[in-house]
């Protein structure tokens, strides 16, 4: 009687391939940027440093600015 024994298969680990810096330094810089935008109008869009007139940012930011902890009233 002939017995039949399973042989161990080697199945190819998948390496991870690795990402050339310069694909990501132009999308940091413009995340950087955005999130500084962002965080100006948060922040600071109000008084005398207003890049746009009346109080609609400040409204539409207004909760934000304060979980952030910036002093408004």
């Amino acid at each position: 009687m002939a017995q039949s024994v399973a042989q161990p298969t080697t199945t190819p680990t998948a390496v991870p391939e690795k990402l050339p810096i310069g694909a990501i330094v132009p999308w940091a810089v413009f995340f950087g940027i955005l999130m500084l935008v962002l965080l100006y109008f948060v922040g600071a869009e109000q008084g005398a440093t207003s890049v746009m007139s009346g109080s609609d940012v400040h409204e539409w930011v207004h909760d934000a600015r304060h979980l952030l902890g910036f002093p408004c009233h």
